[in-house]
């Protein structure tokens, strides 16, 4: 199940976070994260506050998270989007969604995306944009499995860690 975050959902958020940052300093990942810089506990803080926090609950607990918005990162303006001519309004977000490593190959990242893609057409949003680091392979076989495009590779320094490449992805739905 698939809900709205609440206050008690940051701790075990944070936890999330966490044990991908371990599998990444164990080399059994690379997600391009750096600890106690992003993400953090005030990631999710953030996400809440502002009512754009999601999370999937499995067996009582949660498995998945994510911030859902239409807020464009700045590092998009720099990117050769397919639908770049797309009105803004129109464009929704999927930002930092993480799936607790414990409960990999449930299938949870691309039960995310979907409600992620239901969410965004009862908004009236179409064009469908999310990012992630050129070295999380993990993540990005998993959009190009869903049907997102990778538009573009963005050199930056995004939250606040530096020499990333932003993989820019987007789709088109409701056609």
């Amino acid at each position: 199940m698939i809900r709205a975050g609440n206050e008690a959902d940051i701790g075990p958020i944070e936890k999330i976070y966490h044990r991908i940052l371990e599998r990444q300093e164990a080399g059994l990942a690379s997600v391009g994260w750096i600890r106690g810089v992003y993400p953090t506990a005030q990631t999710a803080r953030e996400a809440l506050a502002a009512g754009e926090l999601f999370v999937l609950e499995a067996d009582g607990a949660v498995a998945a998270a994510a911030r859902i918005n239409q807020r464009q990162v700045p590092e998009y303006q720099n990117a050769r989007w397919r639908y770049a001519d797309a009105p803004d309004e129109q464009i929704m977000v999927l930002h930092t969604l993480v799936v607790d490593p414990e409960q990999s190959g449930m299938g949870y990242g691309t039960e995310f995306v979907r409600f992620y893609e239901r969410y965004a057409l009862q908004r009236g949003c179409p064009y469908l944009r999310m990012d992630t680091n050129a070295v999380n392979a993990a993540a990005r076989r998993l959009y190009r499995g869903l049907g997102y495009w990778e538009a573009d590779i963005v050199p930056c320094v995004f939250n606040g860690i530096p020499d990333v490449q932003l993989v820019c992805l987007e789709k088109r739905i409701g056609q």
